[in-house]
């Protein structure tokens, strides 16, 4: 009998001490339970307030609950979350990520909650299904998009008007045309950033989604398809035509984006193709008239208008090992929803969501570009986003080697499919 309960003491004690080693929900000061957010929204961000706002009105929604946010810089941010996930020990419910490759590792890892409960009610009405495409693995939905971008074509109509243009090229022969005419009336077509490799990859994807088509391209990124394209290696072959023809400055080849933004502002060249999170600062400070436009067509029988390089690449999710998880995947949802329109509203990013707000009050710019969004037909994630890190690594080595003439478009596609596939 003294045995019997001896045992029972035993098993009391070590439930009690499994019990206490269970960390409870933390409270807050008014006692509800806290949601943590890691973001990337430090104080100078752009989008800052658009976040605080919208935790704001989130907590209102759920009132047992509290949003509290930890914003970490950019850069230490990538590292801080790569090893919280390594280590399977993330302090947050809720935490910022890039879509993409970068989700993916972590999706892989199994350390993120699945959402597709959590859209059930506004997928396709609030939302659309095409924006869900570099969040999506294996069928189902890992993260909310908030704010995104694309690689848009920013014209000097004053510039284009002195050769003969009075609006942006809507062909590839007539970019071609006009840019032989600047060319030949002693000015610059293009800005290139060549001493930052992703800028010029704002040059060549489009090329390259124009000739071969956005489905092989995506397919490409995500490592389902080949680089082995002769497709590719003409669109390679077409960026180096234009270097041979003078389109691009060439004291831009060791610059910086910055410097060539400037000199566009100031003037300097016809064309910036960058990304659309520019539309704020070209407006504010060009002294022309700027217009903005999607890159043309080269292969009709493969590509088409609305097919866009870009996409949802700042995007939300919920840890799975979160005590929080199941609440926490129904809030992020209207965060994201809310963080995506005040951040459109304050001219800081192209609404991911469909939103409701005073289009008279926006960029004109920017406001242009959510236009071409809309009628867009099919979003292709940056290159250098949708992979992982190493492929990222190995692609943007070549492009290197592209813009600096070291390789043709022959051995554009075979180093990539020999180091990548």
């Amino acid at each position: 009998m003294k045995r019997i309960l001896a045992t029972l003491l035993v098993l009391v004690m070590v439930c009690s001490l499994a019990a206490c080693g269970e960390k409870e929900g933390e409270k807050s000061a008014e006692g509800k339970k806290v949601i943590k957010l890691w973001s990337i929204t430090v104080d100078t961000d752009s989008n800052r307030q658009a976040y605080i706002d919208s935790i704001a009105e989130v907590n209102k929604l759920y009132p047992d609950y509290e949003i509290q946010m930890e914003a970490t810089e950019n850069e230490a941010y990538k590292e801080k979350i790569k090893n919280a996930m390594a280590a399977n020990s993330v302090e947050a419910d809720i935490f910022f990520t890039w879509s993409g490759g970068f989700l993916n590792e972590f999706v892989k890892q199994d350390r993120v909650y699945e959402l597709d409960d959590a859209f059930k009610d506004v997928k396709g009405k609030d939302i659309e299904d095409k924006m869900f495409a570099n969040v999506t693995f294996n069928g189902h939905i890992y993260a909310v998009p908030t704010t995104m971008n694309i690689v848009a074509m920013f014209a000097n109509m004053d510039m284009l008007k002195s050769v003969g243009y009075n609006d942006v090229p809507k062909t590839y022969d007539e970019l071609i045309d006009c840019c032989d005419k600047l060319v030949a009336a002693g000015k610059i077509p293009f800005g290139c950033a060549g001493g930052e490799t992703w800028c010029v990859t704002e040059y060549l994807e489009p090329l390259a989604e124009k000739t071969i088509g956005s489905d092989a391209l995506s397919k490409m990124f995500a490592g389902e398809g080949s680089y082995n394209d002769a497709g590719l290696a003409k669109a390679v072959d077409y960026l180096q035509e234009w270097i041979k023809k003078g389109y691009f400055d060439p004291a831009g080849a060791t610059t910086g984006n910055e410097q060539i933004k400037t000199n566009f502002i100031e003037g300097k060249y016809a064309f910036y193709q960058n990304g659309s999170w520019n539309c704020g600062d070209i407006t504010a400070k060009a002294k022309f008239e700027v217009k903005v436009a999607e890159f043309p067509v080269i292969d009709s029988s493969k590509s088409a208008i609305g097919e866009l390089i870009g996409g949802p690449s700042d995007v939300l999710a919920v840890y799975k090992g979160s005590k929080n998880a199941e609440t926490a995947a129904k809030m992020v949802v209207k965060l994201g929803q809310l963080i995506c329109e005040k951040a459109y509203a304050n001219g800081n990013g192209l609404p991911a969501w469909k939103v409701s707000v005073d289009e008279s009050k926006i960029d004109p710019l920017l406001s242009a570009v959510a236009g071409i969004v809309g009628n867009s037909k099919s979003l292709t994630l940056f290159g250098d986003t949708k992979m992982s890190g190493t492929d990222k690594d190995v692609y943007l080595s070549y492009v290197d080697k592209v813009y600096s003439s070291q390789i043709d478009g022959a051995g554009f596609i075979a180093g990539l499919a020999k180091d990548l596939r």
